[in-house]
């Protein structure tokens, strides 16, 4: 089993660095036009070869790039989209959480809520965002400033991408369980829209006490599951080294989950994935939550509530 998603992607990173190479050569007269030839070559046969690569992936592979270390994270997702914006700190109980962001600003004009976990680049941002696995604080952070989103009649904009709420022991002296749980019934409840997108990985309690809203997306390459396929193959397999068959038999992708109408949109990708260009994967997400917004901000809030409910309450009932 390969954790590493560069294996895949070599064919595409060496690629890259020939164009690099290329870019870097300072020619001038009659090499120059053979050279930008060459280049523009190459980029053409860059966005094949990511083409076919990444339309390809196995669940597995999709885990991987999921977790990808240049994958844009929320607070990429907010510089991208959002407009003013303005963070808010603490649970007003403990601490502040940095695994969670929450504050307020605009997108494409409308003030907005925007919530959603965080992880870390390098070794100092890691430990700061304890690797995007919020504590207690931080979900109930969260639910503060979702709350100050009813008051005022602001929607909110969530972002998902965390392995799962943080296992450690004062997380759980401090109600780690008690404040998931809160959040998905103070969530069901709010009264005003609520837009969900799956950026990364959406690993369990952790990514579902961010994650009922009225609207689910989630982007072509991520994943969404109760456990990760680690967790799974070491239960069912006794050994983690059968992740890529769980991964397969859990239905995580973004397709699966479409078929399964657990979430509503699959918002598509750059070429190569969404670290490749995060600043095209923002832009190819704006039209799917201004879409969102507008349907939704047409509903009462008593219609809001009751659809939520609906929505949540049929996934997984099946007649034969």
């Amino acid at each position: 089993m390969s954790a590493d998603p560069s294996q895949f992607e070599e064919p595409i990173a060496r690629i890259r660095r020939r164009i690099e190479e290329l870019s870097s050569i300072d020619t001038s007269g009659e090499a120059e036009p053979a050279r930008e030839a060459e280049i523009a070559e190459l980029r053409q046969k860059l966005t094949k070869v990511s083409d076919e690569i990444y339309s390809n992936l196995s669940p597995w592979q999709k885990t991987l790039v999921a977790r990808h270390p240049q994958r844009p994270y929320t607070l990429d997702v907010i510089a991208s989209l959002i407009d003013e914006w303005m963070e808010i700190h603490g649970d007003r109980n403990f601490a502040d959480d940095a695994a969670i962001v929450a504050g307020f600003g605009r997108f494409k004009g409308h003030a907005v809520c925007v919530v959603g976990h965080q992880k870390g680049r390098n070794t100092k941002e890691k430990v700061l965002r304890n690797f995007g696995q919020p504590k207690p604080e931080g979900f109930r952070k969260a639910l503060r400033v979702m709350r100050l989103a009813e008051k005022f009649k602001l929607p909110v904009l969530s972002f998902i991408d965390t392995q799962g709420a943080y296992p450690g022991v004062g997380a759980e002296e401090r109600g780690q369980a008690e404040a998931i749980a809160v959040n998905l019934r103070e969530m069901a409840s709010l009264k005003v829209p609520v837009i969900i997108t799956v950026i990364g990985e959406g690993g369990s309690g952790g990514a579902l006490a961010l994650g009922v809203g009225d609207r689910v997306l989630m982007l072509e390459h991520a994943v969404y599951s109760v456990i990760s396929p680690e967790g799974c193959a070491a239960i069912l397999w006794k050994s983690s080294a059968a992740a890529p068959e769980a991964a397969a038999a859990m239905k995580i992708t973004a397709q699966d989950l479409k078929k399964l109408n657990i979430i509503d949109e699959i918002v598509p990708e750059p070429s190569g994935g969404a670290h490749a260009d995060p600043a095209a994967a923002a832009e190819l997400l704006t039209p799917y939550l201004e879409k969102a917004l507008k349907e939704l901000m047409k509903l009462k809030p008593a219609q809001l509530v009751d659809e939520r409910y609906k929505k949540f309450r049929k996934m997984g009932v099946y007649e034969k």
